[in-house]
């Protein structure tokens, strides 16, 4: 828990969708011209190159609810800026969304995108817009939506929502009309330093402890108050060094991103992060014995890491970080008792957590190695807890998905209202 003056009440950052995004027309690390254009007008964009203008009216509503949630997503966790990019996304499908400068859009997609560009969907119970992945379902397939797949469920009478539901789960909902303002980065703005006192002083101090766990060098804050002292700024310090930046105690901007570019990169699924794991909050301390009927932060934290291996070890059954230990939960604790050579009991006590945490900080050291679609030059990566590939965070395919589209063949008002419907 962490413990702010009075004078100062902790907030949760809200999503809102911004006015303008700024475009990357290339792979993250290839020199190309970035473009900023309206928010609205990027959806229409990436929506025309990727679906069908004459599929059915729940298709495409359900196809930009999918591609407005991935957006708003890359923009709330500061995907790119934290890893020190000057925009927000880029246009290559290996790792975002399709977007090609100067398109024209369809009649019937435009329509949807004015109608709900602020509309996003998000999982039950958490703030950020889904990392919803999606593919043509053809050419190339994904643990995510079906374009294909949505049309044909959309033609035996399926709603949008619906279609979302069968895709992403049960437990995703809908956020109507969210606020749409101009963008700010996380960065407070003015450097924290010794006798700094706020919300953001504890992002500081958490986001250290947290990191420490794969770096003992940096000293854990202990408890995390929200005030800049000296034992902060010590800690501060030695991260500093350790990731080769100015060790002067000070977070400006280059260590407050460096902080959020080493703990957002902790989930190989940008899901995880949208389902709650805010880069603040997680702590992977053994919290005591954790059973069947628990709730709250530490059987998240559980589940998270099970959740994260269960992606790469089909003997643990996927789940659902949701905080409360129900059966599923108890069936992947037992799942991974049993190949650790533990008692199968499905409750964890501090030799499985730490079972657990090992496996899971092993797989980081693996991940880590795994350079082959890393989008840096391999002379810029860094000893992080865990560098990812972003392709592989994205979920999306490297195969473009323009197989499916007509492409320039098709023009504004050729077919499209003579098929779809906006009544």
């Amino acid at each position: 828990m962490i413990n702010l003056p009075e004078s100062t009440p902790p907030e949760t950052r809200l999503p809102v969708v911004p006015e303008t995004i700024v475009v990357h027309l290339g792979a993250p690390n290839q020199p190309a011209e970035n473009v900023e254009i309206p928010f609205s007008d990027y959806i229409k964009n990436v929506a025309s190159s990727e679906i069908y203008p004459t599929w059915e009216l729940s298709t495409i509503r359900a196809n930009v609810l999918a591609i407005i949630s991935f957006a708003l997503n890359r923009v709330y966790t500061e995907f790119y800026p934290s890893r020190g990019y000057n925009f927000q996304i880029t246009n290559t499908t290996a790792y975002d969304q399709k977007f090609i400068r100067g398109r024209s859009f369809f009649q019937s997609i435009s329509a949807v995108v004015d109608e709900i560009f602020n509309d996003y969907i998000r999982r039950q119970g958490f703030v950020e817009p889904l990392s919803a992945k999606f593919c043509n379902g053809t050419t190339s397939t994904c643990d995510g939506l079906s374009q294909w797949g949505s049309q044909e469920m959309a033609q035996t009478g399926y709603n949008s929502m619906e279609i979302l539901r069968h895709y992403y789960g049960d437990d995703i909902e809908l956020v109507v009309n969210a606020p749409i303002q101009d963008i700010t980065q996380s960065y407070p703005g003015s450097p924290l330093r010794l006798g700094s006192v706020g919300e953001e002083v504890a992002v500081v101090q958490t986001s250290l402890n947290r990191i420490s766990q794969n770096y003992p060098a940096i000293p854990k804050i202990k408890p995390v108050t929200g005030i800049f002292g000296e034992d902060t700024e010590y800690s501060v310090r030695q991260f500093q060094r350790i990731f080769n930046l100015a060790s002067d105690g000070v977070v400006g901007k280059a260590t407050w991103y460096k902080l959020v570019y080493l703990y957002v990169g902790v989930t190989r699924l940008s899901e995880l992060v949208s389902e709650g794991q805010t880069f603040y909050k997680v702590q992977f301390q053994y919290p005591g014995v954790l059973r069947e009927g628990d709730t709250g932060t530490e059987v998240q934290v559980l589940q998270y890491m099970l959740a994260v291996l269960a992606e790469f070890d089909e003997v643990i059954p996927p789940l659902t970080v949701d905080g409360v230990f129900g059966p599923s939960t108890a069936n992947a604790v037992q799942s991974f008792q049993r190949q650790t050579d533990l008692l199968p009991d499905g409750v964890v006590g501090e030799a499985t957590w730490d079972a657990l945490y090992r496996e899971f900080a092993s797989l980081e050291a693996v991940l880590q190695q795994d350079v082959a679609r890393f989008p840096f030059q391999a002379s810029e990566l860094i000893p992080s807890l865990v560098d990812l590939t972003l392709a592989a965070v994205s979920g999306h395919s490297e195969t473009p998905r323009f197989g499916q589209h007509p492409g320039t063949d098709l023009r504004l008002g050729q077919s499209d209202q003579q098929e779809v419907s906006l009544s």
